[in-house]
Order: structure tokens, then C-alpha cells, then sequence
């Protein structure tokens, strides 16, 4: 059994644990109320985008655009959007291992890393970071994102890469975090609409039969041209979806570390109670001891 002096330090150790736990969670939930707000702000701007470009694709015609066809590259840029700390529960791990368990090949796969804790995940596992932007997930804000989208656009239509990806965790709830690994080029009626946006995962755009023959007997009329418009609607439309990521992904974040600190916060309670009637019962038991001895010492003097 531990002696007295074992137990009070623990107990000690883990009523500072407790503290900086319990502070730790008040300063999440605070982030999180103000990353919620700003996350549900964006989500109807983010899927207007999203299904203006799945009506526009599913009302077109044949379309040869550079960006709505494979180019011939085998290589896939993956988005990986972490936090820069960690004390998040599975929120980073859940993240990498969309990426690491997809099953593509290191040699294939550039991962432009958003987040410390992704960039040292996939790089443990070999994959090529091709870019590293630990910065834009403490405060994202769209102009990086157009940057990111901007480089990508230019990689994929020289044929650098092939395919775009992004993996981020969709926030539904405080609770409730979804990791989400989706598809943004190349577009294509084939992919973009059984494809997934932030709070919509798994849905599927498909027209009813009298709606269908409507499109197509309606094709979209481009003016100007097709190659004109969707040359200036598409880098939009991924620039939208990167910025509501990271949105999302900041939300999420501090969701999931509020949750785990709680957790924390209420086990550290639970060990400091354990420690207490340790402390008690080992307490108890030295006082029995010395009477005892007293007691002893007394009978062999008289």
C-alpha cells in the first residue's frame, strides 16, 4: 500500500492536472461559440456554391474544359487541414487516418498540409509534403484560401497533378464531428453530384424523371462561351470549398478539445475521490498502528 506522503503528492499532481484542464476547456468553449457562429454563416454560402455548379454541370451538354476532364496525371494533391496542438481526442488522428489509410501510393501523393499535427502524421507515413501552411488554420481567412486554390488550379492545368483533394471534419454539432475526405477536381458529371458538402455528407443530387427530361431538353446557355464562364465560376467554387473547410475544421477543433477536456477535467475528479479514501484508510491505519504501539508499550511497563 503507498504511504501517505505518495498519495498527497499525486493527489496533488492531479488537482493541477484538474486546473489547467478546466481552463483549458473554458478557453475552447469561448473559440468554439465564435467558430460555430462563423461556421454557420458560411455553410449557406458554401453549399449555394456547391449546388450552382452541380445544376450547372447537370444541365450542360459535352463541355471541353480543362478543368471538367482528367489531364493524364497519376499524381493527387491531398488538402489535409489539422490543428497545431493536440488535447483533442481522435480530431487529428481521425483526420490522417483518411489519408493514410486510403490506400494510395506515397510516390503518388502530395499532401499540402494545413495543420502541424497532420504534416508530422502523413510525413511519418512517407507521404511528400508538397506544401506546408501550419499558420492559416489559427485564423483562415478567404484570401488564403484563394491563394491555395490559385496554386492548385495552375499545378492541375499544367498537368502537375491529376486530382484534388481536400480531408477536413465537418461540424454538425458540438458534439458531433464528421471526418469527410472529398473530391474537388476534376469535375464532371460522373463525380460532382453524388459529392459531398459540410453538413451534407453522403447526399446525393438526382433529379427527378420529368426533371431530367426538363434538362435536358433546357441545356445551360453559356454567354460569352462555356470555357469563358466556367474558367471564372470553378476557381470560385473551389476556393469556396476550401475556405468552408477550414471554417469547419476550426469549429470542429475546438468542439473536440472542449469534449476532451471535459472528460479529462470530470476523470481527474475521479482519481483525486480514489486518492482521498486511499489517503483516509492509509490515515486511519497509522493512527491504529501508534495507539497500538502506545498501548503495547504501556502493558510492558506496568
Amino acid at each position: 500500500m503507498a504511504s501517505m506522503r505518495d498519495i498527497k503528492r499525486r493527489k496533488t499532481g492531479i488537482q493541477s492536472t484538474q486546473q489547467i484542464t478546466k481552463a483549458m476547456k473554458l478557453v475552447s468553449t469561448v473559440k468554439l461559440q465564435r467558430a460555430k457562429a462563423r461556421a454557420e454563416q458560411n455553410k449557406n454560402y458554401t453549399m449555394l456554391m456547391y449546388d450552382t455548379i452541380v445544376s450547372i454541370i447537370n444541365k450542360s451538354g459535352y463541355i471541353d474544359h480543362p478543368l471538367m476532364k482528367p489531364n493524364g496525371s497519376n499524381k493527387k494533391a491531398v488538402i489535409l487541414i489539422t490543428s497545431n496542438r493536440g488535447l483533442a481526442g481522435g480530431y487529428n488522428s481521425n483526420i490522417i487516418k483518411l489519408v493514410t489509410g486510403s490506400g494510395w501510393s506515397t510516390d503518388e501523393t502530395l499532401v499540402y498540409a494545413i495543420g502541424k499535427k497532420g504534416r508530422d502524421g502523413v510525413r511519418r507515413k512517407g507521404f511528400e509534403i508538397a506544401f506546408d501552411s501550419s499558420d492559416m488554420i489559427e485564423e483562415p481567412i478567404y484570401a488564403d484560401a484563394m491563394d491555395l486554390a490559385d496554386d492548385l488550379l495552375d499545378k492541375y492545368s499544367a498537368g502537375e497533378i491529376g486530382e484534388i483533394y481536400i480531408a477536413y471534419t465537418i461540424f454538425k454539432n458540438t458534439v458531433v464531428h464528421v471526418p469527410k475526405l472529398q473530391k474537388l477536381l476534376p469535375l464532371g458529371k460522373e463525380s460532382t453530384p453524388t459529392e459531398s458538402v459540410a453538413g451534407r455528407e453522403g447526399e446525393e443530387t438526382i433529379l427527378p424523371d420529368a426533371e431530367q427530361e426538363s434538362a435536358k431538353r433546357a441545356l445551360m446557355t453559356y454567354e460569352p462561351d462555356s470555357d469563358e464562364a466556367l474558367s471564372a465560376i470553378i476557381p470560385k467554387y473551389v476556393t469556396s470549398l476550401i475556405y468552408g473547410a477550414l471554417i469547419e475544421a476550426v469549429a470542429s477543433e475546438n468542439g473536440a478539445r472542449m469534449q476532451a477536456m471535459d472528460s479529462a477535467t470530470d476523470n481527474a475528479e475521479k482519481m483525486i475521490s480514489t486518492l482521498e479514501l486511499q489517503y483516509n484508510r492509509a490515515r486511519q491505519g497509522a493512527i491504529t498502528q501508534e495507539l497500538t504501539e502506545i498501548i503495547g508499550g504501556a502493558e510492558a511497563l506496568s
